[in-house]
């Protein structure tokens, strides 16, 4: 879409949802252990990794001498926290369903808390401040992707069809929509920490090639942790292309052609990403979230009072 940012603009902020976990089954899409599983590594991946984009823009803050700028990052820093909180209720719920991830999140702890932390691991000769500006330049590029699957997941029809669970199906919906919501505060954040500079765009493209294949590598092991450890399967499952592109052709996953062409479009040097997707969309959908509305309906009675 071609309409600018600025055009575009509206306030950021956090809602403050809620989700009623207990009556959603472990396979929320019913009968598609891969599909339920493939999506499932959000939660593996988000608790530990949103805590990690706002202790990245906290550090930042100081670098922000545009007021519009810092209204928008600390709406996202409170969208962000808010995901990762609801996230992490997600694998308590999990976890009383007999499926403990937390082997798996270890790991994604200690990628979030040690190697990209506060200083560069291995004593990697790099300044405090190109550091940060390389985890911004980092927290932009997945942002890219979290747009990609926000936009998706919206106009998801195939996951309608489907009948999932409709608690999973709001979270998601409702989490997706933010992602579009704020798809330009991460990249305007680097943009204006030095990302701006023409000299700089190699650390742009250098943090996107880092970005897309341990994203890929990431959920292609999440997922097989999920199945091989999935206790209601009759015997332990196999993460397979082959059922995930199955899953795709019913429209349960996104293509791998709309995830790939995420990465072209963001390295061109024009590029910004208020052209992804559809802001009258994700608000729309926030103003009809069952979790969204009730959240709206708490603040206006607490302001009541």
């Amino acid at each position: 879409m071609s309409t600018s940012h600025a055009q575009e603009h509206h306030p950021i902020a956090p809602r403050r949802v809620t989700f009623d976990w207990r009556e959603t089954p472990l396979h929320w899409i019913p009968d598609e252990p891969t599909a339920t599983h493939v999506i499932n590594v959000l939660h593996l991946l988000l608790p530990a990794g949103e805590r990690w984009f706002v202790k990245v823009f906290k550090e930042a803050l100081p670098l922000v001498g545009d007021d519009q700028l810092l209204q928008d990052v600390k709406g996202f820093m409170g969208q962000e926290a808010t995901h990762s909180v609801q996230h992490s209720y997600v694998l308590d719920h999990l976890a009383h369903q007999g499926l403990d991830t937390a082997p798996y999140t270890r790991h994604v702890d200690f990628l979030f808390e040690h190697l990209l932390g506060d200083r560069p691991p291995f004593g990697v000769p790099v300044p405090e401040r190109e550091w940060l500006r390389f985890r911004l330049a980092l927290i932009a590029a997945i942002e890219q992707f979290t747009a990609v699957l926000g936009t998706w997941v919206l106009a998801a029809d195939g996951l309608d069809r489907a009948a999932p669970d409709p608690v999973m199906l709001d979270l998601l919906r409702w989490h997706g929509a933010e992602e579009v919501e704020h798809r330009a505060v991460a990249f305007d954040m680097y943009q204006h920490a030095g990302g701006a500079d023409p000299a700089r765009y190699a650390r742009r493209v250098l943090a996107m090639g880092v970005t897309a294949p341990v994203l890929l590598y990431l959920w292609a092991w999440g997922a097989a942790y999920l199945l091989r450890h999935d206790p209601q399967l009759t015997a332990p499952a196999r993460y397979s292309l082959r059922a995930h592109n199955r899953a795709v052709r019913k429209g349960l996953l996104p293509t791998w052609r709309e995830l790939g062409a995420a990465v072209p479009r963001y390295l061109r040097r024009s590029y910004h990403p208020s052209q992804e997707g559809s802001l009258r969309a994700a608000v729309a959908y926030l103003a009809s979230s069952p979790a969204a509305r009730a959240a709206a309906g708490a603040v206006g009675r607490a302001a009541l009072r």
